[in-house]
């Protein structure tokens, strides 16, 4: 008799997802899937995957769900509305969370599926598309010993660095703090790049020559370079970034933390949005410091 995790299910293959659902069946997983446009499933099926006419369908047998969704409300949704999975689930199986959603939301969650005997893990993730794709995520997971257990391989299949921060939320929570952490990096840094290109200096050699100090960072790698190149195709829209943002304000208005810069920052991805960007690549939010700065187009090849 196979195992009840044997089985696993995936819903929503939007940006990150359809490379982490890519990874489950790519690496020998018994994997079905749904999303609500089946073509962005093709490729995740060319990998090996069956896709579902619903989201019902797809968790039938699948003793392991992921949930990958735009927000909170997509999450509750899928969960518990009129054609909600929760009532298909059989007692045991694990709910994984990837998606970003509002924290104290994912606790009433999992104690609305716990009492139909169901386990559910927040695991958001960091590293991008490219992360995803290549299976080289971070996953901060929130929730019950037993059910990282059991999820375990199947995050491995997706991420290679996996923490269990605590219980139900708190990987959420700690998702909230990475995206504080990213989003001051970066605007931070794209500000640095309009200095130096309103001071005539080579915002490539600056790039590189804070690489080699404390400056060092992800964003200075990644996304500044990005920024560098003006290549602007989403690899995560200032869209998600601003939603991301929004709950980790709320978070922190709740806990009444002390928060003037993420308060900043989160206004500055709103006017990046407002400005017509909301689909471009979140590293963008650079090209609208460097326009409300007069720098010249082309004093990024100074």
């Amino acid at each position: 008799m196979t195992h009840p995790t044997d089985r696993v299910a995936f819903i929503g293959l939007g940006v990150m997802g359809a490379g982490m659902a890519a990874n489950l069946a790519r690496k020998g997983f018994d994997t079905t899937v749904f999303n609500r446009s089946a073509a962005k499933a093709k490729p995740v099926v060319a990998a090996g995957a069956r896709l579902a006419p619903s989201a019902r369908d797809a968790v039938e047998g699948a003793g392991v769900v992921f949930l990958c969704l735009p927000a909170t409300g997509d999450v509750e949704a899928v969960l518990f509305g009129p054609a909600g999975i929760a009532a298909r689930l059989a007692a045991g199986t694990v709910v994984v969370d990837t998606s970003t959603i509002d924290p104290v939301a994912t606790r009433g969650y999992s104690e609305r599926l716990a009492a139909h005997g169901v386990m559910m893990l927040d695991a958001p993730v960091s590293g991008g598309q490219k992360g995803a794709a290549d299976g080289t995520l971070t996953c901060m997971v929130g929730g019950p010993d037993e059910a990282l257990a059991l999820a375990r391989p199947f995050l491995a299949a997706m991420a290679t660095t996996i923490v269990h921060i605590g219980g139900s939320g708190a990987g959420q929570v700690a998702k909230a703090c990475n995206q504080i952490c990213v989003s001051a990096n970066l605007v931070g840094a794209s500000e640095a790049m309009a200095l130096a290109m309103k001071m005539g200096v080579d915002p490539a050699r600056v790039r590189e020559a804070l690489l080699g100090g404390a400056a060092r960072s992800a964003v200075l790698e990644r996304h500044v370079q990005k920024l560098l190149d003006r290549d602007f195709r989403p690899g995560f829209r200032t869209t998600l970034i601003a939603k991301d943002l929004s709950i980790a304000a709320k978070a922190l208005d709740d806990a009444r933390v002390f928060a003037p810069v993420s308060a900043v920052v989160l206004q500055v991805i709103k006017a990046l949005a407002a400005s017509g960007r909301q689909d471009d690549d979140w590293c963008s939010v650079g090209d609208l410091v460097q326009q409300l700065s007069a720098v010249p187009q082309e004093a990024g090849a100074a």
